[in-house]
């Protein structure tokens, strides 16, 4: 087991720690979800708040553990595995933050989701980036369409435009902590940025069968 996923198993016990540590301190009904401009709109009953996202967190290093093991293809994952791991670690740690937060605004320390969030999805989106330079073809990690699945220069070539999208779009994300109150929208404004690799594999695979018939 990697180091990076035994930190996620610890991301994981902690996360139930602290949601037994502060249960008697929150309140019946816990602010819960905020809207865009970073106001509460939603709240849901403390003992479900509290255990949402630790049972969430448990589900996913299950998941994600289960992947290299269950893929056909598990030999490619292992080429990249420190990216994979450590980009598992970073999702988990993304989710320990709201769940801190989400405590943390209970409690009276009110720390608005439209600082944290732009940056804490700037640094998934940017590693994601980074983990999909090293990537090998695989069922389930990348940018799996039919066309770069089964053709080993179309899923390179896309990974290489992907990567450079996917840092281009956490570094949009990370400008929306310059103007909070519109910080959402530059989170929704990198959706393209994400599907453009999707079209391009596409382009590459017409562009591939033009050639072979000629």
């Amino acid at each position: 087991m990697s180091r990076p996923y035994i930190w996620v198993i610890f991301l994981v016990i902690f996360s139930f720690f602290i949601s037994y540590y502060f249960y008697p301190q929150m309140p019946e009904k816990m602010a819960s979800h905020w809207d865009a401009e970073g106001k509460v709109n939603g709240y849901m009953g403390k003992t479900a708040a509290l255990l949402v996202i630790p049972c969430l967190l448990a589900f996913l290093a299950l998941l994600f553990l289960l992947i290299p093991a269950i893929d056909p293809l598990k030999e490619n994952i292992l080429k990249f595995q420190k990216y994979y791991y450590n980009f598992v670690l970073l999702i988990c740690l993304f989710l320990l933050m709201v769940h801190i937060q989400m405590i943390l605004w209970n409690l009276g320390i009110e720390i608005s989701p439209n600082l944290t969030f732009p940056l804490a999805m700037g640094i998934l989106f940017y590693y994601a980036g980074v983990m999909m330079e090293h990537a090998e073809r695989n069922h389930f990690i990348g940018i799996r369409t039919p066309w770069t699945f089964h053709d080993e220069e179309i899923w390179d070539k896309t990974h290489e435009v992907g990567s450079r999208a996917f840092k281009i779009a956490g570094i949009i994300s990370v400008l929306g902590v310059i103007n909070q109150k519109y910080a959402v929208y530059f989170i929704l404004c990198v959706i393209p940025l994400a599907f453009y690799p999707v079209l391009y594999s596409y382009l590459l695979y017409r562009e591939k069968k033009r050639r072979e018939q000629k």
